[in-house]
Formats: C-alpha cells, structure tokens, sequence
C-alpha cells in the first residue's frame, strides 16, 4: 500500500513540473523559426495532386508559445490543402509548441483544369499569428493541363501534338494496321505500371531542339531519376516499321521491349539520337528481335543497358553503352548477347554488328556473347568498338578488330556526362561507315555536329 503511494505523489510531483515549466509566453519579441521561407511544387498535372511537401516550424524558446492562428490564406477556394499535425483543415487555432518543441505543417497543391495548354503558375500562402506578430509562407505550384488516356486503344491512324501532355492510365494500345504517329515536343507520360503496347506503328520523330519524352508522370524532383515508374514500351509480333528518333525514353522496368524478327526488309524498330535511361531491369531487353540502333546513349540501368536474347538481328553504330550504376548494385554486363533463352538449351539464327561503339562500365566484363548451337546461323561482326572485359582474349574476332579495356575517360558519369575528355582512348578510332545503310545519317553524332573519319567512338563527336 505504502509503495503504491508512493508512485501516487511521485506521478503528482512529476505533473506540477511538468505544467511548471509548461509556462506560455506572450512577448511580441519571441520568435518562431521555420524549416523553409516558402514552399515550392515541381510541375502539377491537373486531376491529380502532388507529393506532400512539409513545413515544420519550431520554438527553441524556453517557454511555450500559442500560434493564435494557422491558415491557408485562399481558405477553402484555395489550390492547397494542409494538415496540421495530422488535423486535416484550411485554418486551425491555438497551436501550443512547448519550449525546445516544434509542429508538422503537411502540404499538397490540388489544381482545377482551366483552358491553358502552356504550364501556369498557382500561388497562395500560409499565414501564422502569434504573439502579435504574422509570418507569411508562399506557397507556389506549377500547373499543367494534359489529355488523359486510359486503357486507350488506337485503331486508325493518330497524331499525338506537342500542345500538352499526354498521360497515361494502365495502357495504351497501338492496333494492328494503325500509326500513331508523335510529333516532335510531345510528351508522353505513364502513371504508375502503365505500358505503350505497339501492335501497330510507333512513329517517334523528335529534333534536337524539340525532342519527344517517355517518362513516368511524376515529375517532382525527387523522382527524377528513380527507375521502374512505369512499365515500359513493348513492340509486340505484328508490328513493324517502328521509329523513335530524338527522344528520350527513361524511369521504366524495361524501356523498349521487342520479341521478334521484323516481317519486311527493315528493322522492327530503328532506334536513333535517343537517351535511354534509368530503368529497372534493362534498356533495351530484345527476344529474337530485330533492331537498329545508332547515336544513341544508354546508362544507369539495373541489370543489362541491353540485352538480346534467343538470337535475332542487331546493328549498332556510333552508341555510348556507359553501364554505370551509382544507386544500385549490379553483376550483369552491359550488353548481353545470346542464340538461346536464359534456361534452354534451344538456340536461334544470331546475327550481330556493332561498329564504332563505346561498351564501358564498372565492371570487369561488360561484354558477353553466349553461343549454345551448333547447327544455326551465328554471325558476329564486332569492329572498332572499345570494349571493357577481361575474357575476350580468345576470342580472335572480338579481340583484333576493337579496343579492350582502354577506358574511353568520359567527363563526367555521376552527372550523366558521357560526352569523352580531348585526350579520350575514344578519339579518331571510328572506322568509315560510309557502306552502310545509314551513311547519311551517321555523318551527323546525337547533337547534330559533324562527323569526321576516323571518328570518335560511341554518339558524341566532340
């Protein structure tokens, strides 16, 4: 009984302590500090809210302060809404932080369509009253009207604009016998798992100065250069004469998918001056496929920057394959290439050529080339290319005609700078490629600047 007693007036002297030295002060020179003098939003699609950006606001006074008064000063016709220390609402009233304490301010920006197609800015405040004194928080987001497209399927000929963006919603589906042609400055964004399904004709036409994105719809700074966004674009059997020049495809799981030889004299897909990066599992993942690809630059993928597998017909000029993963651990090469599944011993025709490439990584191998037939067409023509692996020695026709293991010393990596140093091992090593079928094309490097034989390897002349 006595010992229960005593934690009864132990519990009693611990509560008139505490409200002892819980003392509010109303002196007009006490301040209050917080964690931002404004609250910027990337990039808003309308329909759709952002992330939640916190404001957290702190009293490293001895004694407690009453805030009198904590709102959004558009009220309920504003773009924002906030919540306070998990109470959802426009405005509160007398928020006691202690001494030494501090309160969560949670923010989000909601925007009402309007008739604009340029992004436009939505701005409000936050207003907070103590003391006598009134401290003011911008609140600035910006706005983007985009056309929405959910489980869409394109049966006739289409033209996507560079007016707004489009967005994505689960999938978009190209049909057999139908184009959807994108024009140059059109931007495609997927939601969460959504795919481009070509079934039909992908026709991605990009210019230097206005080129075309495949990216996840998140555009917060914080998702930048996050990968597995979205799914990814798969060109599927009945499709053929594809196109995606100038662009930039990024953030998916894979981001282009190609599971099969083309039906005609062209290549499936031609895949040309493009940035691929940033996505889970592969670039470029390819099941007996058929692809060309030239001046273009693929990084920071999770397992392979490409890879080709059950055999297939491949021709790369002039690409920069930098298998650098800074965020992620990685064993996979760069470029795989096999006649044969990863678990079967079944093998297919394989035909390669790779000429003037960068294949360069963090690895001791970013090359590998893994033959199980005997009796199927297996051609490989590997020339001028520096190549980073440390196995190729037996391999006479890799091993004569390239350049192993000389670092090509690219400016900077961890900023994505690909782009080679003057005294670069990558300079004046390009075999003519006048002879082939993109002659023309390839007189030009990724940023349109003039190629001179013997060029530098990989997109980028200078």
């Amino acid at each position: 009984m006595k010992q229960l007693l005593y934690i009864l007036i132990s519990i009693v002297f611990f509560t008139v302590a505490c409200n002892k030295n819980d003392v509010l002060d109303t002196n007009p020179n006490l301040r209050l500090n917080f964690s931002t003098d404004s609250i910027l939003f990337d990039t808003v699609f309308t329909e759709r809210g952002t992330v939640t950006r916190i404001l957290k606001i702190f009293n490293y006074n001895t004694n407690s302060i009453n805030i009198n008064e904590l709102k959004l000063s558009g009220g309920n016709t504003s773009n924002f809404s906030i919540n306070i220390n998990g109470l959802n609402a426009n405005e509160a009233q007398n928020i006691r932080i202690k001494g030494n304490d501090s309160v969560y301010v949670f923010i989000r920006a909601f925007i009402n369509p309007n008739l604009q197609e340029t992004p436009f800015i939505v701005e409000d405040s936050l207003l907070c009253t103590f003391n006598g004194n009134k401290v003011k928080i911008p609140l600035i987001a910006y706005g983007q009207n985009a056309i929405y497209l959910k489980d869409t399927d394109i049966t006739e000929n289409t033209t996507f604009t560079k007016s707004k963006p489009y967005i994505v919603y689960n999938q978009l589906k190209i049909s057999k016998n139908a184009t959807l042609n994108i024009a140059a400055g059109a931007r495609i964004y997927f939601h969460k798992d959504a795919k481009l399904l070509v079934h039909g004709t992908l026709t991605a036409n990009g210019t230097l100065q206005d080129s075309i994105a495949f990216a996840s719809d998140r555009l917060e700074r914080i998702y930048k250069d996050e990968p597995g966004q979205w799914s990814g674009i798969h060109i599927l059997p009945s499709s053929s004469n594809n196109i995606i020049n100038y662009s930039c495809i990024k953030n998916a799981i894979i981001g282009v998918q190609v599971d099969s030889l083309s039906r005609n004299s062209t290549p499936k897909i031609l895949i040309s001056n493009t940035i691929i990066k940033n996505h889970q599992v592969a670039g470029i993942l390819a099941y007996q496929g058929d692809i060309t690809g030239y001046n273009n630059l693929f990084f920071n993928c999770g397992q392979y920057l490409l890879a080709a597998i059950n055999g297939g017909r491949y021709e790369f000029y002039q690409n920069t394959f930098a298998a650098y993963n800074f965020s992620t651990a990685r064993t996979t090469p760069a470029v795989y290439l096999a006649d044969h599944s990863y678990n079967s011993s079944t093998a297919f025709n394989f035909n390669a050529i790779f000429k003037n490439n960068i294949i360069w990584g963090v690895l001791r191998e970013e090359l590998e080339i893994s033959r199980r037939g005997n009796n199927q067409i297996f051609n490989q023509n590997f020339e001028a290319n520096i190549i980073r692996s440390s196995g190729l020695a037996s391999n006479t026709t890799i091993n004569n005609n390239n350049f192993l293991n000389l670092d090509p010393t690219f400016i900077n990596p961890r900023e994505g700078n690909y782009k080679t140093t003057t005294n670069s091992a990558a300079r004046s090593k390009g075999i003519n490629l006048s002879n082939t079928s993109y002659s023309l094309e390839l007189t030009k490097d990724i940023k349109n600047i003039t190629r001179v034989y013997p060029s530098t390897l990989g997109c980028y002349e200078d």
